[in-house]
């Protein structure tokens, strides 16, 4: 798979950049993986995004009935089409736009080696639309950061936001070596499975945000100090919340569950 790649690269003299995240798999046992786990069907259409010479789209497009694939660079995107072309594959629409800035056609699930500059906005942005289930490739940094437990030094503010979206769980860890060119750190291979929620309120996603700008701190003092993020005025802020008498407001940012960010986001809503 490593020389096939790199006699593709030299076919079409295309230079990678690893600045715009790209590095591509060249280790078929990894590929494998990710097919298996995505377990496509003939009558699924499956969204890639990043989908570069075609490493994934090719083989994927084999097994599923349609595959989206969304890619930004003008030059690889002639490469993949010539790729198609070659193969006689009749299933696959090709997006020569951003991913951040288009509306996705209907999709089943999503397959992608994601550029990893836009892990966090794409991610979000994907679980706006109904769909089965991801298996993706982030950064290992990232992926453990998506499904950390509190009280760890993963545990963040993306952590918070995904927890009553998603169900996240880590596949594998994916060594540089899987990749050319290399990137600097290891990947992992992610399954993600979109949860039933409300859409979360303003309130919880700015109090959220507001406590993990702070996260080693204590919480009252975490929201006084990001009083902006909650539309207030640090003086009036600290004056209502020494009006709560709450054992939370003592506890350190990363020590708090998701549901007692909820509860402590409503609480501020009813005082604010």
């Amino acid at each position: 798979m490593l020389n096939n790649t790199k006699q593709i690269l030299d076919k079409y003299n295309l230079r990678l950049d690893k600045n715009k995240s790209q590095n591509y798999l060249i280790d078929n046992n990894k590929l494998n993986l990710i097919l298996e786990n995505a377990n496509i069907q003939p009558d699924e259409t499956i969204l890639e995004i990043g989908a570069g010479i075609g490493t994934l789209t090719i083989p994927m497009a084999k097994k599923a009935g349609k595959v989206i694939a969304i890619e930004k660079d003008s030059n690889i995107v002639k490469v993949l089409k010539q790729r198609i072309k070659d193969e006689n594959i009749e299933n696959i629409e090709v997006i020569n736009e951003d991913a951040l800035k288009i509306e996705y056609p209907s999709f089943d699930k999503v397959v992608s080696n994601l550029p990893y500059q836009i892990s966090s906005p794409v991610t979000f942005k994907l679980l706006k639309y109904p769909f089965k289930k991801a298996i993706l490739m982030y950064q290992l940094e990232f992926a453990k950061r998506m499904q950390a437990k509190p009280g760890t030094k993963e545990y963040s503010r993306l952590t918070v936001a995904l927890y009553f979206r998603a169900d996240i769980h880590i596949i594998d860890i994916v060594p540089p070596n899987a990749f050319i060119p290399q990137p600097k750190v290891k990947s992992a291979i992610i399954e993600l499975i979109p949860q039933d929620c409300e859409e979360p309120t303003k309130i919880f996603e700015d109090t959220t945000r507001a406590l993990f700008q702070h996260r080693n701190k204590k919480v009252k003092k975490a929201l006084i100090q990001s009083a902006h993020e909650l539309k207030r005025d640090k003086k009036e802020l600290k004056k209502k919340l020494n009006d709560v008498d709450d054992e939370i407001l003592e506890r350190k940012v990363f020590t708090l569950t998701p549901e007692e960010i909820l509860l402590l986001s409503k609480k501020l809503e009813a005082i604010l």
